[in-house]
């Protein structure tokens, strides 16, 4: 975003974060951005959930975009709307969600994809490989639902900074 734009604050019209973070939690489709090896972009659809201020979902380890993960963990994830825009920058690594705790809070989170049948459970990312399971941490985010006079970005702590 050019400089002037992307205040992180709600005065003079810019979004609060609750508003944007709200639009990743109900939100059905998102667009990843993973980097080929050969430094191509790639994107495609993703299913998943925004919980505890990250995205959750999950892949199999010999998708493209999975492959693109592990040697670079750098990706974007984008919402459907242009006009409406959310994007989130960050990494995506893989992880677990043990049964009685993430586990059963995702399964609940991944309700909403019920109707379209998938209907992961509790236990589905428990596993020794997490059951494909990857978890994007945001870096930064940029969104706007009037363009310009709202665009605003936001900044995340790193994962090292905010466990020091």
């Amino acid at each position: 975003m050019p400089a002037g734009y992307g205040l992180p604050t709600t005065d003079d019209g810019m979004l609060a974060w609750a508003d944007v973070e709200a639009r990743l939690v109900t939100a059905t489709a998102y667009w990843l951005a993973t980097v080929r090896p050969d430094g191509t972009p790639h994107v495609v659809p993703r299913w998943g959930v925004w919980l505890d201020h990250r995205f959750w979902y999950d892949g199999a380890p010999t998708t493209r975009h999975v492959r693109n993960l592990v040697g670079n963990s750098a990706c974007v994830l984008h919402l459907e709307s242009g006009t409406e825009a959310v994007i989130v920058e960050g990494t995506s690594t893989a992880t677990q969600a043990p049964v009685a705790t993430l586990g059963t809070r995702l399964a609940e989170a991944f309700v909403k994809y019920h109707d379209l049948g998938y209907q992961p459970a509790a236990d589905a990312w428990a596993g020794v490989d997490g059951g494909g399971l990857r978890v994007l941490t945001p870096r930064r985010a940029l969104a706007w639902f009037s363009f310009p006079s709202d665009a605003t970005r936001f900044t995340f702590p790193s994962p090292a900074a905010a466990s020091s």
